[in-house]
């Protein structure tokens, strides 16, 4: 009984993993078509550019917390005991809002970004009618009851296990001068996430219902400022935590791959315990523009989106250094692409920083800096350990052994995703708007560096894709080698 329910959690990890990969690609295609219109070397309708815009910001980031969710139950496993049927839970509402989504973009015309910001849903359902837009708002809710039933769980067996959250994010550790290492690195980044995503995913339910009451009944209004508080507290801390899920297999692919165990020392979790409130905290530094925002929102916007930088981000970027150093390390595809996953996340914080800084941020916010920034740190530091993790499961639990066509497509993936970033980033530089179909002759120049260089990306992606594909044929099947915990 217990193998079986082993064996689920691992047929639920590769049915989302292999979800993830081919929607990875489709989002990555998406976001090529946006280049090569945006630099004249196709056109497509304007009102197509605004749905592929749509579904390729609701799809990367919604694709990207699958992907993460995955590592953090795979490896949260290897901890505390884990009903697998919580996880299919989530999976399925995760599809099925998904498919209202894409429903909603494609059939019924819903084209108003993933910010859904209100009125502007309100406005769609005038001029293309309720259905795509209640589509939509209805979709985005149900992927957030999944989380939110997932998240729950995982809070109630923490507590369950640890004694509370504060105990297994180390508060004995760091308050009451408890000796020794605190728990798991996994078991500390899985609670942090629970307590940041559980709240904004509220936050953004409560701005996604009262949208809908308003456009089933217009009578309904609420402030919009409030509206846009809620909206982008849930965007930000959502993206943010698609990267603290997704690490928790760069503390466990490099402790393994060293033979050096990553300890949960008083450092390591302080810095947790406060990227848990930052995170929380720093998405005004996106309202930065705003002028009826209070002053002190806007200040602690920009300090806290510097200070939110140092902690998790510096340790775990360190922490990997150390542990390589003089190691003896393995390295083959897993190692490698956590190993610059590190670069990728430092790299996008760079910008991320200095958009952060008020007088910066009124010239450049709305510019492609910011997409340029996300760029990095999602598809070099995100999206990098999700790919690594693909190879280290698949290796782990199925058959996939490294050739040398993976190091290529490793080299080819960071080589041309730097173009993308950095095209992005030099578009910022003079100016190119973003979310714009069209651009003036002066903007087109980077816009077809990032589509050629996201040519090669995808190239590397169906090749990363692919060969997990092919290397799946034992996954579930295999004696257990390692111990992983489960409940039925």
């Amino acid at each position: 009984m217990e193998s079986n329910a082993r064996n689920s959690i691992k047929k639920g990890v590769a049915l989302s993993l292999m979800i993830t990969s081919v929607v990875l690609v489709l989002m990555m295609i998406f976001g090529v078509i946006m280049l090569l219109n945006q630099g004249n070397m196709v056109k497509i309708p304007a009102q197509m550019f605004y749905k592929v815009m749509t579904i390729h910001g609701t799809g990367m980031i919604g694709i990207a917390a699958l992907g993460g969710s995955a590592i953090m139950w795979y490896y949260l496993s290897k901890y505390i005991h884990l009903n697998h049927k919580i996880f299919f839970a989530n999976l399925i509402l995760s599809l099925i809002g998904v498919v209202m989504i894409l429903t909603a973009i494609f059939g019924f015309n819903f084209s108003d970004g993933w910010t859904f910001l209100y009125p502007l849903p309100s406005f769609s359902a005038k001029i293309y009618g309720t259905t795509g837009a209640l589509l939509f708002l209805f979709g985005l809710l149900l992927l957030g009851v999944g989380y939110l039933v997932m998240y729950f769980y995982l809070a109630a067996r923490l507590i369950k296990e640890y004694g509370g959250l504060g105990k297994s994010l180390g508060w004995d550790y760091i308050f009451r001068g408890k000796k020794g290492y605190g728990p798991p690195p996994a078991v500390v980044a899985t609670t942090m996430v629970i307590i940041a995503n559980s709240t904004g995913i509220l936050a953004g339910a409560t701005a996604l219902v009262e949208s809908i009451i308003n456009i089933i009944n217009p009578n309904f209004t609420f402030n919009p400022m409030l509206a846009k508080h809620l909206t982008y507290a849930f965007g930000h801390i959502f993206a943010n935590c698609t990267i603290y899920m997704a690490v928790i297999t760069v503390y466990e692919v490099l402790s393994e791959y060293t033979g050096r165990p990553w300890k949960s020392n008083k450092a390591f979790l302080i810095a947790w315990n406060f990227s848990t409130l930052f995170t929380l905290m720093i998405y005004t530094h996106h309202l930065l523009m705003d002028f009826a925002v209070p002053r002190w929102m806007l200040i602690i916007g920009q300090v806290f989106s510097y200070a939110n930088e140092l902690p998790v981000m510096v340790v775990t970027a360190y922490g990997a250094l150390m542990i390589v150093f003089r190691s003896a390390v393995k390295w083959d595809f897993a190692s490698s692409m956590m190993f610059l996953a590190m670069f990728g996340w430092v790299a996008g914080a760079v910008p991320a920083i200095i958009d952060a800084t008020i007088v910066v941020n009124h010239v450049m916010h709305n510019t492609k800096w910011v997409p340029g920034h996300f760029h990095t740190y999602m598809g070099m530091g995100v999206v990098a350990m999700i790919f690594g993790f693909m190879y280290y499961f698949n290796k782990t639990e199925g058959s996939q052994r490294q050739t040398g066509l993976d190091k290529f497509a490793i080299s080819i993936y960071f080589f041309f995703f730097s173009g993308i970033a950095g095209s992005f980033l030099y578009a910022g530089k003079i100016s190119a708007p973003r979310r714009w179909a069209e651009h003036l002759p002066e903007w087109t120049g980077s816009d077809q560096v990032g589509a050629i260089c996201g040519i090669f990306v995808i190239v590397a992606a169906i090749i990363f894709t692919t060969r997990f594909f092919i290397g799946l044929k034992n996954v579930g099947k295999q004696t257990e080698q390692k111990s992983l915990k489960s409940v039925s």
